[in-house]
């Protein structure tokens, strides 16, 4: 009890001890925005921005050389590395741009184990476009759908065979069969 006679208020501790009612603006954004980012990864620093950025750069230069190499033509008569002096020209644009935003971009991810998911994806396809002359799209494309929803997506067992049959079915009916398109194919 006051002097007096009224009751005392508990000290009041802060947003989390208000209640919705008396939240501030700016309160309520602050609670918002933490509820956003919990679960995600810390955002990238300096150094990771710059990294990306270089390695961007750096494919881009590589398929620049590589686009070249293959004979790029002129415009009336395009050749075999016009697209891909395009999109190599595309990338060496981004790295720079990149390299030139890189203190000012704050809503990138910092790299984590989650990175090691893209790069066992990348390694995945890879291994699929080796062995699709090989032995045809069919295998191939049952293991990569496969191993990418149960290794990857962590579905279960009997989701990840029973969609990796079916995708691999589906393609070959639409590409194969309808479309009559020259892909390499068992059967």
């Amino acid at each position: 009890m006051r002097s007096d006679g009224g009751p005392v208020s508990a000290p009041r501790g802060g947003a989390e001890d208000a209640s919705p009612a008396e939240l501030s603006l700016t309160d309520a954004l602050h609670e918002l925005e933490a509820a956003e980012h919990e679960g995600r990864p810390p955002v990238a620093g300096t150094t990771s921005n710059v990294l990306t950025a270089l390695v961007v750069l750096a494919l881009g230069v590589a398929a620049l050389l590589g686009s070249f190499a293959l004979g790029v033509g002129s415009p009336g008569d395009p050749d075999t590395g016009t697209w891909p002096l395009l999109v190599s020209a595309v990338l060496v644009v981004l790295g720079v741009a990149l390299l030139v935003a890189v203190r000012r971009t704050h809503d990138a991810e910092r790299f984590s184990r989650a990175g090691g998911l893209v790069l066992a994806g990348l390694a995945t396809m890879v291994a699929f476009v080796a062995v699709l002359e090989v032995i045809g799209f069919e295998i191939p494309a049952a293991l990569l759908t496969f191993v990418w929803l149960r290794f990857l997506g962590h579905e279960g067992w009997r989701t990840s065979i029973v969609t990796s049959v079916g995708v691999v079915v589906a393609f070959y009916v639409v590409f194969v069969g309808l479309l009559s398109v020259p892909i390499p194919h068992l059967f």
